[in-house]
This record gives C-alpha cells, sequence and structure tokens, in this order.
C-alpha cells in the first residue's frame, strides 16, 4: 500500500499576546491579513502550537529572564489570535511549555508512518524565538524533508531579530520565501 502525500502547515503561537497583548508588535498586527490568507488558501494539513503558561511562569527561568506574564492557560491573551482561531477549529493543537514544542515532532513523527510528508511551511510568531526553535527541531527530526519558513507570515521581538533568524535557518537549509 503507498502512502499518502501530504503537506503541513505549521502555524506557531498566533495568539493574542503576541500580535496585540502585552508582546505584541505592529509587525504581527501588519501580517495578520497576509498569514489569513496562507491559512485559508493551504492545501494540506495545519496544525497550530500555542504557548501555554502557568500562574507560576515568572518562577520558571523564562520568566526570570522575560518577566512579563504571557499566555496564560486560559486567559484572553492565551488565545489564538481572532482572525486565525476560526481556521484551528477541529484541528491539531500543541500547546507548549517552552520555545518548542516535543509533541509536534512526535506528531509529525507517528504520521510520518502513514503519510509521506512532501513538505513542512512554517508560520508565525516569533521568528527570533518560537518560530526558530521548533524549525530547528523539524529539521533535526526529518532532515530529508523540505522545510520552509514564510517569512512574511512570521514576525519577530524586533525587525533585525526576525530577520537574523531568517538568515540563521536559511543557514541550515531552510528555504526562506
Amino acid at each position: 500500500m503507498e502512502k499518502q502525500s501530504t503537506h503541513i502547515l505549521v502555524v506557531i503561537d498566533v495568539q493574542h499576546d503576541f500580535v496585540d497583548g502585552v508582546l505584541g508588535t505592529k509587525e504581527a498586527v501588519k501580517m495578520m491579513p497576509y498569514l489569513k490568507q496562507k491559512i485559508e488558501n493551504f492545501t494540506g494539513e495545519i496544525v497550530f502550537t500555542q504557548d501555554t503558561h502557568d500562574q507560576d511562569y515568572l518562577l520558571s527561568i523564562e520568566g526570570k529572564k522575560l518577566p512579563i506574564p504571557h499566555c496564560l492557560k486560559g486567559t484572553y491573551g492565551w488565545k489564538l489570535y481572532h482572525d486565525i482561531e476560526p481556521f484551528s477549529r477541529g484541528r491539531k493543537i500543541f500547546e507548549k511549555h517552552t520555545f518548542g514544542s516535543e509533541a509536534l515532532i512526535a506528531y509529525l513523527k507517528t504520521l510520518s508512518k502513514t503519510s509521506t510528508i512532501a513538505s513542512i511551511t512554517c508560520v508565525g510568531i516569533c521568528t527570533d524565538i518560537c518560530v526558530i526553535t521548533n524549525v530547528m527541531l523539524i529539521k533535526t527530526a526529518f532532515p530529508n524533508i523540505l522545510i520552509t519558513v514564510d517569512a512574511q507570515a512570521c514576525a519577530g521581538v524586533t525587525p533585525q531579530s526576525h530577520q537574523q533568524a531568517l538568515a540563521a535557518m536559511k543557514i541550515v537549509h531552510i528555504d526562506i520565501i
């Protein structure tokens, strides 16, 4: 039996706190229409990650280095951005308590046993933190699958760090479009 071929779109941490909330940026707000259109027009499987912290966030190493409570589970800021949330219904959402999602990688590995993953495209926020971390995890797990990052559908902490993250990913053979 031949495996079915599929394309994957990974939408990383497109949550209110990173768009229009406590860690939001004008770049994140600006790229939302393009990201929405990309999701609407994508042919393949779409999965989401969701940065998820508990009330004790400030006690974590991340909380000590970034002492801004964000994406606290159940809050408005934790929810997927309102323009993107409808696309997540009925799809896999991987809550993650750190920058990268091991559950996402485990899911992709399981999927690869029954389907041929033709490509993985990553989009989301923050290019320079969670996007690059998840892309590197995916690249490590799947070195021979075409992995693409759509730069227009990503936003970083700053425009400079966004560009630096894209350059770093390009060096390890990630296609940047």
